[in-house]
Parts: C-alpha cells; sequence; structure tokens
C-alpha cells in the first residue's frame, strides 16, 4: 500500500502562503527545487519519478497496491476559484503505471480543481490505463462503490470517502444525477453505519475492506478526538479492516485498534514540492510506503514502512540518521494509541 503520495506528481500551481509572489507554473517548481538540489535531468522515463521506491515494491510484491491520486488527470482549463490548483497531463499516466498501482482513490480536495469535466477525464484516463479508482465517479452510487481487486486468496474492496475538513468544497459532492467525490458531511457513528451497509452488501467471507479517508491538516501530530472515534466506528459499525488516512504532508501516528491497523496520516509520497521552505520541523522531504500484512480475518500481522527521501523529484534511500529520526517521531505519535515503532535497518521501520 502507498501513501499519500502519488496525489501530486507534476504540473501543479502552489500554495501562494508559502511565497512571496504565487506560482503559476509548475515549472517553477523545477527551479525551486534546482536551487535546493541541482540540476534535474528532463525527459526521463516514468519510472524516474520512483527512483529507489521501484525494486523495493517489487520485492515487497504486495496483493494490492493503493494509492491516493490528489490530482487531476486532465487537459482541462476549467480552473475553479480555489487558489490552488493541480492537475497532471494524461500523457503522464505512464508514471502511475510504472509502479504497477491497482487502485487511485479520488476522494480528496484537488480531483476537482479542474471541474466536473477534469474529475470526468481523470476517470476516463485512469480507467484506459488498467487503474482502479473509488470515492469519486460520475454520480453519487458510482463514487461509493468500492474499487474490488482479486487477490490469491479472495478479494480486497477499497471504499473511499473525504471529509470538509480537509478543504474538499461541500458543492463537490457527487449527487444521484452529477459527478462528485463521496463527501463524508460528518464523522458520526450513524454516518459510518451507512457506510457500514454499502460494506455488507458487496463483502464476502474472504474479503479484506479498506477504507481511504481524507481527512485533517496539512501540518501536525495531533489527532481529533472525533477521528480517532470515526476511525473506531468504521471497525466496529462497518466492519472495515483497515483505515487509509490521508491528507497530511507528513506520516502521523499509528494505532491498531481490535487487531485492525489505522493509518491517521500517510504522509505524502512524490510530490513536486521539495524547494518549498517553512515546515522543516517536520522533515517533509522524508517519505513512507506501508507494507501491511494482514490475515484473512483482515487482522494485523505486521506492518513494515520503508523510509525514503525524495531529491531530485525521484525517491532514494535516506541516510541511517534520518531514518532513526523518523522512527523517533513516529514512535512519538504512535505512543498514545499503545503503539511503538522501532528501525529494521534495511531502510524500514515495524510496529511492536
Amino acid at each position: 500500500m502507498t501513501g499519500r503520495g502519488i496525489d501530486q506528481i507534476m504540473p501543479r500551481s502552489v500554495d501562494p502562503i508559502l511565497f512571496e509572489s504565487v506560482v503559476w507554473s509548475a515549472e517553477d517548481y523545477i527551479v525551486l527545487a534546482e536551487r535546493r538540489h541541482g540540476p534535474i535531468p528532463r525527459n526521463v522515463e516514468p519510472g524516474y519519478i520512483w527512483g529507489d521506491a521501484l525494486p523495493l515494491m517489487q520485492s515487497m510484491s504486495p496483493d494490492v497496491s493503493i494509492a491516493n491520486l490528489e490530482t487531476a488527470v486532465t487537459t482541462s482549463a476549467d480552473h475553479q476559484r480555489k487558489g490552488i490548483n493541480y492537475r497532471m497531463h494524461p500523457a503522464n499516466v505512464t508514471c502511475l503505471q510504472a509502479a504497477q498501482l491497482d487502485v487511485c482513490t479520488l476522494a480528496n480536495n484537488h480531483v476537482l480543481d479542474w471541474g466536473e469535466n477534469g474529475l470526468l477525464e481523470t476517470l476516463g484516463v485512469l480507467r484506459g490505463a488498467g487503474i482502479k479508482t473509488a470515492g469519486a465517479g460520475t454520480e453519487l452510487k458510482e463514487a461509493v462503490t468500492p474499487a474490488v481487486q482479486p487477490t490469491g486468496q479472495g478479494r480486497v474492496l477499497v471504499f473511499a470517502g473525504g471529509h470538509t475538513d480537509s478543504g474538499i468544497d461541500p458543492g463537490w459532492a457527487a449527487t444521484s444525477r452529477g459527478p462528485g467525490v463521496h463527501l463524508l458531511r460528518g464523522l458520526s457513528a450513524r454516518n459510518a453505519s451507512g457506510i457500514g451497509r454499502v460494506v455488507r452488501s458487496m463483502r464476502r467471507d474472504d474479503d479484506v475492506v479498506v477504507y481511504s479517508v481524507h481527512w485533517g491538516d496539512n501540518w501536525g501530530y495531533d489527532v481529533p478526538e472525533e477521528h480517532q472515534a470515526f476511525a473506531h466506528a468504521l471497525i466496529d459499525e462497518a466492519g472495515v479492516d483497515l483505515v487509509f488516512g490521508h491528507s497530511s504532508h507528513h506520516p502521523k501516528g499509528i494505532e491498531v485498534y481490535r487487531n485492525k491497523l489505522i493509518l491517521y496520516g500517510c504522509g505524502d509520497l512524490i510530490n513536486d514540492y521539495e524547494g518549498i521552505s517553512g515546515h522543516e520541523a517536520f522533515r517533509p522531504e522524508l517519505r513512507v510506503i506501508y507494507f501491511p500484512v494482514l490475515d484473512q480475518r483482515g487482522d494485523l500481522q505486521h506492518l513494515d514502512m520503508a523510509v525514503l527521501e525524495t531529491s531530485g523529484f525521484a525517491l532514494h534511500h535516506p541516510a541511517a540518521e534520518d531514518l532513526e529520526w523518523l522512527g523517533d517521531r513516529l514512535a512519538e505519535a504512535s505512543r498514545e494509541f499503545g503503539v511503538d515503532v522501532r528501525s529494521r535497518g534495511d531502510n524500514l521501520l515495524e510496529l511492536y
């Protein structure tokens, strides 16, 4: 399972609060990154951005690879008046194919940055590339329907929803008559029960259920009480086996609740932010890919977390001291949930 990361492949515009002036072109991101890390090659192969992550993912050989894709894949010029608009050219979908992604979740606050036509093109491009989607659709029924990925022992059902506290415009909600995202207007146990009805209508005995949720702020380790309560309710009321949370630009704490894994914030994996300053305390250049192993009941057996560092718009193995730093931060952030984290060496962290 990949983290938030693929949600930010170039090109895109940038948050104006981070600069003295607004950045209008993703080419300016390249200039900023090169000031920090030196020249970045052009006309590279699609797998370039993954760097050392590709052989790592191949060696782990996951049954299903899931990413939150936080951008539109479109040539639409219908930019929404929101200040930050991200898009990726459809020709660059080969970057996603290079990592053999199975599912991209789309219930987030950037997938409609270029309007409904941008969303519709995104859905078409991904499906044409053989990548399944969840959390957005041409109408509400499609947005709430999970992506279904067969495995050797059963199936993985991937549901997705996004909460308004992540910045999703309420007007982006899919309806019975129009496209949009599966919008979570609240994080109550009642809403979790509603999700549970859809889960039960789809689930077979050997299925594992993943719920991808876009929620919360971009920075900070605090987990709101309502997020924890909703994650628990997804497990208790909806029968979810793994909660895949994202929106934070850095990894957050981890919980194991009733033997089910909750990732409150997976952080970014791939983006073009490396020339941006302002949040160095969180070390956002350190990225994590999560490799949970679940049994046939969906209970967590083991979790490996591969740590990488972004430089030159590619992922690389980090220094040993950086691995230790992130392990210490995740351990501190997870301790309140009764979970600890330690380094295993080989650029891996694990729970214990």
